[in-house]
């Protein structure tokens, strides 16, 4: 009876024949799901993401079945098949395989997702203090290059291991599914997970590091600035040559350069159709099934790999380690603006970190907590452009160099 039970009901069925370690995982996932789709749901999370993501979750855990063989498994994904004719074959009978194969084990929803970045992006912004911008978005790549050195030197992982979970320090979730995808594909499914579920998490974590680092008086600093008038040709002839001079520097990173810039060259062409299906319907479609298939990804063998708990570590510490650099470059930025006389609140530093906009609203936010008068947001949107810019540069410098180094 017991036996025709667990065929009849293959998810619960199948929580008595596997592993017990990896039931339980299996069942706390499926809470897990739960408690990410809710805390979107409430908007404690990032809801775009972490909705479809915890749905993903729930259904891959909960519908797990017996298949033929005997063999365990489900219908939704299989990241790790690899042979061309067990992919066709594979295709025809998961539901999110064809997405998977076709656009995210290749980056392209990276790519898209960028475009809609790109395309929700102003060049002006920018422009309002260019130097200053730059400076804090380098500042705040800090964590990227110090969890790589603690990844080889601490963990002892290979180099191009530790590289790609690095990225995650960039907070720029498109750039961590390429690079770990040129350097790690055998880790790309965790450290994909991981990644996005730590980018939501900035939600919460961040604004306890700005009010640790940044004291109240400081926090409430006025620094409105006038966005430059800036005529739409001048933009867009600014958009095409850092596209170019990108791309030619750099390019194992030209589909993420050409994606963004793609974005803010049809807003600024007054392209109303493509700007629209960027913005909104393709940059939306492209995150929806991001979240849905990360979700999708998080079955419980993939959390039990013995790598997972590292990733886990060194990945909380690059956003924790970007988001002191970045604020050190607000100081840096306040102290040379105090010299000339003029304001500069440090908590745009926070904004380096190039997670659009999460970091460049909690930036404002904490400066209106303080301050309800206080305007930072221009500043702050400036430094996350360049933030983008900079975390898309340092992973290609990351790829280059470390293929270089294992040829």
């Amino acid at each position: 009876m017991l036996e025709f039970l667990s065929y009849l009901f293959p998810g619960i069925g199948t929580l008595f024949v596997m592993d017990p370690v990896t039931s339980i995982v299996r069942i706390l996932l499926i809470v897990f799901g739960f408690v990410l789709a809710y805390l979107g749901f409430k908007g404690t999370l990032e809801p775009l993401i972490m909705i479809p993501m915890g749905l993903g979750m729930i259904a891959v855990n909960a519908g797990t079945m017996f298949l033929a063989g005997g063999a365990i498994g489900n219908i939704i994904i299989d990241p790790l098949v690899s042979d061309p004719s067990a992919i066709v074959d594979v295709m025809q009978v998961n539901f999110l395989q064809p997405i998977y194969n076709l656009t995210f084990s290749n980056g392209l929803i990276a790519c898209l997702v960028f475009m809609g970045i790109g395309a929700r992006s102003e060049i002006s912004f920018l422009l309002a203090k260019p130097w200053s911008s730059i400076a804090v978005a380098l500042f705040a790549e800090l964590g990227t290059f110090v969890t790589l050195i603690l990844g080889v030197k601490l963990f002892g992982l290979d180099a191009p291991i530790a590289a790609a979970i690095a990225t995650i320090g960039g907070a720029d979730g498109p750039m961590v599914l390429v690079g770990s995808l040129m350097m790690a594909p055998e880790l790309f499914v965790p450290i994909s997970i991981i990644a996005y579920l730590y980018l939501s998490l900035t939600y919460g974590g961040y604004p306890f590091i700005i009010k640790a680092l940044v004291p109240k008086k400081y926090r409430g600093i006025d620094m409105y600035v006038e966005v430059p008038e800036v005529s739409q040709k001048t933009k867009f002839t600014f958009i095409i040559i850092a596209c170019a001079f990108l791309c030619l520097l750099l390019p194992v990173a030209a589909p993420l350069f050409v994606s963004f810039f793609l974005g803010m060259a049809v807003k600024e062409a007054n392209m109303g159709h493509y700007t629209e299906l960027l913005e909104k319907s393709l940059s939306y479609l492209a995150t929806l099934l991001l979240g849905l298939i990360l979700g999708a990804l998080c079955e419980a063998q993939t959390i039990l790999d013995p790598q997972v708990i590292r990733i886990l570590i060194l990945g909380i510490l690059a956003l924790a380690i970007s988001a002191v650099g970045g604020l050190a470059g607000g100081w840096v930025m306040y102290l040379i603006h105090k010299r000339k006389g003029e304001d500069f609140n440090p908590t745009v530093g926070i904004a380096g970190v190039s997670c659009v906009p999460t970091t460049a609203k909690l930036a404002q936010h904490a400066a209106q907590e303080e301050n309800p008068f206080a305007m930072i947001l221009p500043v702050a949107m400036g430094a996350n452009i360049s933030g983008v810019i900079t975390s898309a540069i340092a992973t290609g410098v990351f790829i280059t160099t470390i293929s270089m180094v294992v040829k």
